[in-house]
């Protein structure tokens, strides 16, 4: 049994109501183990943040339960403390608690709050604000837009939709990127920072990305055809599209990015800047349950 009491903090909304339907099986699941714990509900991101302070005041697990935008938000307030994340996976792509071999049960995830280990891991720094996954710009961002804006119920299958939607109107960008003051530029789709390395519902970006290697992997998408770039998709969700000769991968420390039109670069599948931004990693700064 862990060590400490849980704070379970939902977003009931998260992917689309799934959180709010399975608490109660939660709840359960806890008791079962017993493992004391208590709810709390979010009505925002920002009354999240304010719930991981009570929660880490208290000595409890900060168990976000929901998608992995409310796990980074969770996670930048106990960033650098002595708190400890709990992973409850009820978003729509759940990405985070797939890296962490957690998978997308929330009721199998409720083992490993009750029996868990703790594990020091990176996280990813925009302008103070903590990201856990892929911080990406271009014509990702262009699928954020179309994946958040569409009310569908198709679960993790709402960003392959959102790509082909994408497409339809995509011109690609000219890009300059800094990585550990080497200097990149390109012309093609996107420029992606990668934590965790996996995001979009299973998409394995940077499917060699560590969680404790203080390095995130950098990914640039250059120009090729549309059709390319769509037969090229699937592959992605294995991890086998990295040999694709468009791509380049690289690895530091800090890395800045700019493209020659306006992008919000999004993380964790929310806006977390405007270019131009720069990213750097927090080596070992959060404590998180992992199997």
């Amino acid at each position: 049994m862990t060590a400490h009491p849980v704070c379970v903090i939902v977003n009931p909304s998260a992917g689309r109501g799934r959180a709010a339907r399975l608490l109660p099986r939660v709840m359960a699941a806890l008791r079962g183990h017993g493992v004391p714990h208590r709810v709390e509900r979010t009505t925002s991101l920002d009354h999240a943040r304010a719930l991981a302070r009570e929660a880490l005041g208290r000595g409890e697990v900060a168990a976000a339960f929901g998608g992995d935008g409310l796990l980074g938000a969770v996670a930048g307030e106990l960033r650098g403390t002595e708190g400890v994340l709990g992973v409850l996976p009820g978003g729509r792509g759940n990405d985070f608690a797939r890296k962490l071999g957690i998978g997308p049960d929330a009721e199998t995830a409720c083992d490993v709050l009750a029996g868990g280990r703790e594990l020091a891991i990176d996280v990813a720094d925009v302008g103070g604000q903590t990201y856990l996954g892929i911080a990406s710009a271009g014509f990702d961002s262009d699928v954020q837009d179309v994946a958040n804006a569409t009310r569908v119920p198709l679960g993790e299958a709402i960003y392959v939709y959102a790509a082909l939607r994408a497409m339809v109107g995509w011109r690609d960008a000219a890009w300059q990127v800094e990585v550990d003051g080497q200097e990149h530029g390109f012309t093609g789709y996107s420029v992606a920072v990668a934590n965790s390395g996996v995001f979009g519902g299973g998409m394995y970006l940077a499917p060699d990305a560590s969680l404790d290697d203080g390095l995130l992997d950098v990914v640039l998408l250059r120009t090729c055809a549309k059709w390319r770039y769509l037969a090229r998709l699937p592959k992605v969700f294995k991890g086998t599209h990295v040999h694709s000769p468009e791509l380049t991968l690289l690895r530091g420390r800090e890395i800045s990015f700019t493209a020659d039109r306006p992008f919000a670069a999004y993380a964790d599948g929310d806006p977390i800047a405007d270019l131009p931004v720069t990213i750097r990693v927090v080596p070992r700064a959060l404590k998180v349950l992992v199997p």
